[in-house]
């Protein structure tokens, strides 16, 4: 599998641990940075690893911070994109089985490395079974009505026509 990561300073470190960790795995991993402890802007790097998983580039994505609430956040403004906080196996397990969440985030302030590393285990050795389909299905017709909606409202405070 693909898989797309990245941090802020915050959690420079705990990403280079997971990475390490995956590097004995068969899956292919792609660093979006941050690639040292010098300040970045989380939602830089969750914006980034979210369009990527949205054009294919990854089939999923771990994005830490020093929390991973506001990776989390962030990730999921960008239209068609799942993030789930895992700070632990279970979560973790649910978030793919239940949401089909293309991403998970961390905290590194939050969990520690040896749990880190499980909670991605776990992630990545699950795949989503349908079972909550009806629910993500109103999870992403909604976001499509209101895509479509803002959509209109733009194209109309521009002058242009919609058909």
């Amino acid at each position: 599998m693909k898989l797309a990561i990245g941090s802020d300073n915050n959690a420079f470190k705990l990403k280079e641990t997971i990475k390490e960790f995956l590097a004995d795995t068969e899956h292919e991993v792609i660093d979006f940075g941050c690639h040292s402890k010098d300040a970045v802007d989380y939602p830089d790097v969750a914006f980034e690893i979210a369009q990527a998983i949205s054009e294919g580039k990854a089939e999923r994505g771990i994005i830490l911070c020093g929390t991973g609430i506001g990776v989390c956040i962030a990730a999921n403004k960008y239209p068609g994109i799942r993030a789930a906080l895992a700070h632990d196996v279970y979560s973790a397990e649910r978030a793919q089985l239940s949401n089909n969440a293309q991403i998970i985030t961390m905290g590194a302030q939050i969990i520690g490395p040896e749990v880190a590393k499980k909670v991605v285990k776990a992630y990545l050795n699950v795949e989503w079974a349908e079972g909550s389909k009806r629910k993500v299905d109103k999870i992403i017709e909604k976001e499509q009505e209101f895509l479509a909606e803002n959509y209109k409202e733009a194209v109309a405070g521009s002058n242009c026509s919609v058909n």
